[in-house]
């Protein structure tokens, strides 16, 4: 096996970890666990949106409509959190549900519309390359200076329009499904602990270790890294208990 192809897949995963590990715990807090699956969805619809008006609408076209539309699913719980908190998951469930019914009717007519559609769920991590990684790099890093000098456990707005930056960045380079999956399962893994870095290290090798075995097996990437995630978050999470357990 060429490991080298990994290279740019690894880094296109890391990139994505930085913000969503600690957007995960707070997505955790704040009980708002479908959030991730909406505004990735309503970010995947901005994309269809755009390849629909545009038969090969640019880069920079693509990533404005994802953007505004996740912005607007972010302006929208968060309007909805002011007012039915209570009913704020359920909401957010249905907006999911509806986006994804979207995006499916209008790829119905498109001879290719069932491949866009993979492509948006599962992404293409496999095939990223080096030159892919320069905007979500750039992007990823002024997210993390705001939230490094501000509080987005304390703003509801910064928060919000954090999260919707960071997962129109992530959801072209990885998928819906690998969105949701690198927010919740490195913060399940690490659920009560506030350090963030021990979910760095579960996504990290949640990643690597899948990469690896899509390289190895042929499996399609991103369902394998799942999976990957989800097993390393377990025994992770495990492990940490028992640690603690130990030193307590």
């Amino acid at each position: 096996m060429d490991y080298s192809l990994l290279i740019p897949p690894l880094l296109a995963g890391l990139i994505v970890l930085a913000t969503h590990a600690p957007l995960g715990k707070q997505v955790l807090a704040r009980g708002i666990i479908f959030i991730d699956l909406a505004v990735a969805q309503l970010a995947g619809l901005g994309v269809i949106v755009m390849h629909v008006v545009e038969d090969t609408p640019s880069g920079f076209e693509i990533q404005i409509a994802a953007l505004l539309m996740a912005l607007l699913g972010g302006l929208l719980f968060l309007w909805l959190e002011a007012r039915w908190v209570s009913r704020l998951e359920a909401m957010i469930g249905a907006t999911f549900i509806l986006s994804a019914a979207a995006a499916l009717m209008l790829l119905a007519s498109d001879p290719h519309g069932g491949e866009q559609l993979k492509e948006l769920l599962a992404g293409q991590l496999l095939w990223v390359t080096y030159d892919d990684l320069v905007l979500p790099a750039i992007l990823t890093a002024g997210i993390l200076l705001a939230w490094r000098y501000f509080n987005p456990a304390e703003s509801s707005v910064l928060f919000y329009a954090l999260f919707a930056l960071a997962v129109t960045t992530s959801v072209q380079l990885v998928g819906v499904y690998l969105v949701f999956s690198s927010l919740i399962f490195p913060a399940l893994g690490t659920y009560q602990r506030d350090d963030v870095k021990p979910a760095y290290a579960i996504g990290g090798i949640g990643y690597a270790t899948g990469l690896t075995i899509s390289l190895a097996t042929d499996l399609p990437t991103g369902p394998v890294i799942v999976w990957s995630l989800a097993i390393t978050a377990t025994m992770g999470g495990l492990l940490l208990h028992y640690v603690r357990k130990g030193s307590g």
